[in-house]
């Protein structure tokens, strides 16, 4: 397959003049043309060619017009890793609509907040992954079960799709979904995907901020099929890969970085459904997979796992790691005895089309230890300093970033959108760092105090607010802490209300019914009151000094 064209140089550049394909539709049915019966998705016993996924695209395309998806409504997947996650959002965005992909780890009053925001009409799930019923958990939430009206509080949603398990109450089969497209006539179909253009939204990922409620981020079609087929160049994907996908599919890396990726350059999608290390590994040697991104600790796991040989994982070439700090000596154990040719990290954020900034396949590996890579070709990227002026190159400075990869904004959050892109069309990512002399970023500090749990974004003002809702609880703050296993846990430290006892495990307890679980603080510390400044604002820095010189409180 011919590589996607070079990126222009430019940073204001229109996000479309590099475009082969213009829209995911658009591009699949290109691949299904030149490549054929050439393998797109392996899920199992399932096997499809880029012209099977197609046409099982436009079948799930027929069904979501059936459904009387318009041009430009939101449709949602609640679903782990699998080839019809895939066909889903490739056929709603065929039929015109945007992608709102939903955590798995998220509880059904946290799903339905992001469905009630996004005022999505069809949610695609699935009911027995992990033991969560994903609908009888939403209706909990948010309607009334047993009732006829098990969505009662999410007017706008007219559509739950089971995807796979049994389907409850208020629940259409998949299979009776895609049954039903039949009543819409292919021709309808193929002129509602001429419709989407560049410029049409693909997607819409929420993430948190400085205020705790969650926004939604809306990219289009062309920008990220832009930023994507520029990364899979940068990082070396190229045909024929095969390319185990570890990494959720709610998330940009699993999504964007990983199947979407995957269709741009022509490889093979494997999806894999939980970070099973055994599994894993079996996968690996059956399938003779090629590429396999994730986390530090995936990689260290598997190292340390009885059942790994270096015979079943020969055929590994091409790493992308992130989401945490990532130790040299890691990196080296990673090359030397998972057997990687190249290994590559990166920093990006959601409202980035999820990349800013990539080592190259060919860096050395004290640049990918060291640095998070060099800006995309087409990127602008600065630090400035706080009354916004560029800082020289090694000093610290916030990261701005401009260009194609930019958002359009937050989903009906003006001021929100006017407080992250300037009037320059700069966005303002929060994160500190440093550019070097030669254009490669280090990120330093966050502004907005998030922190990473084993790649899951953890947001302290959402947490602070869940905390918040707890009886006893007065006040809270939550910061981040380094943890061997996950790279970094929340700590939490509560003020309780007059009158009130907190016991700390109770608490970890209530948050574990009440927010996913990278998100349930590991530790929590009962403080008479929270350091504040003159401006009565917490002092995260004194917390984090606190927990650095004293020893943290026993694990749950």
């Amino acid at each position: 397959m011919t590589s996607p064209p070079s990126p222009a140089a430019g940073p204001h550049d229109d996000p479309r003049a590099d475009l082969r394909w213009g829209t995911t539709g658009a591009l699949l049915a290109d691949a299904a043309r030149r490549l054929g019966p050439a393998e797109a998705i392996v899920d199992g016993d399932l096997r499809l060619g880029y012209a099977g996924l197609d046409a099982e695209v436009t079948a799930a395309a027929r069904a979501f017009l059936a459904a009387g998806l318009r041009k430009g409504d939101r449709v949602a997947v609640w679903a782990p890793n699998s080839a019809r996650w895939v066909i889903a959002a490739l056929g709603l965005q065929r039929a015109g609509g945007v992608l709102v992909p939903l955590n798995t780890r998220f509880q059904g009053a946290e799903a339905a907040y992001v469905l009630g925001k996004s005022r999505a009409r069809v949610l695609c799930t699935v009911s027995g992954f992990l033991g969560r019923d994903y609908p009888a958990d939403l209706s909990a939430a948010a309607g009334g079960p047993g009732t006829g009206r098990p969505y009662e509080g999410l007017p706008h949603l007219e559509t739950v799709v089971g995807m796979a398990g049994p389907a409850g109450e208020g629940v259409t089969p998949w299979e009776d979904f895609r049954a039903r497209g039949e009543s819409a006539p292919l021709a309808d179909a193929e002129r509602r995907a001429a419709e989407v253009g560049p410029d049409d939204l693909s997607d819409m990922l929420f993430t948190s901020g400085t205020t705790g409620r969650p926004k939604g981020a809306m990219c289009t079609h062309g920008q990220t099929l832009r930023a994507y087929g520029v990364w899979s160049t940068v990082v070396g994907l190229r045909q024929g890969d095969r390319y185990l996908i570890v990494n959720p599919f709610f998330h940009g890396f699993g999504y964007k970085a990983g199947w979407l990726a995957s269709l741009l350059v022509g490889a093979t999608i494997l999806p894999q459904r939980t970070l099973d290390v055994p599994e894993v590994l079996d996968v690996v040697r059956r399938e003779r997979v090629t590429v396999l991104p994730g986390t530090p600790t995936l990689y260290q796991t598997m190292l340390e796992h009885p059942r790994f040989t270096a015979d079943g994982v020969a055929t590994l070439r091409l790493a992308v790691t992130g989401a945490a700090n990532v130790p040299p000596a890691l990196l080296y154990r990673i090359r030397e005895e998972l057997g990687f040719e190249h290994i590559v990290t990166g920093y990006g954020l959601t409202e980035s089309c999820a990349i800013v900034s990539m080592c190259r396949y060919d860096d050395p590996l004290e640049t990918v230890a060291s640095t998070a890579g060099r800006p995309l070709p087409g990127l602008e990227v600065v630090a400035v300093d706080p009354k916004g002026d560029p800082v020289p190159a090694g000093t610290e400075g916030e990261i701005l970033v401009r260009g194609y990869t930019v958002m359009k904004g937050y989903f009906d959050e003006g001021a929100e959108t006017a407080a992250t892109i300037d009037a320059e069309g700069r966005l303002h990512t929060g994160d500190i760092g440093v550019i070097d002399a030669a254009g490669r970023i280090r990120i330093t500090d966050r502004i907005k105090d998030m922190y990473i749990v084993g790649g899951f974004n953890a947001y302290p003002a959402e947490i602070e607010n869940l905390l918040g809702r707890h009886p006893a609880v007065a006040q809270a703050a939550v910061v981040g802490v380094p943890d061997a296993r996950m790279g970094e846990v929340g700590a939490a430290f509560v003020v309780p209300r007059r009158g009130e006892r907190i016991d700390e495990a109770e608490l970890i307890a209530w948050c574990r019914t009440r927010m996913a679980n990278y998100k349930v603080p590991r530790q929590v510390h009962v403080v008479a009151e929270l350091p504040v400044n003159a401006a009565g604002k917490v002092l995260k820095n004194v917390l984090r000094e606190r927990l650095a010189t004293s020893p943290p409180p026993a694990r749950d």
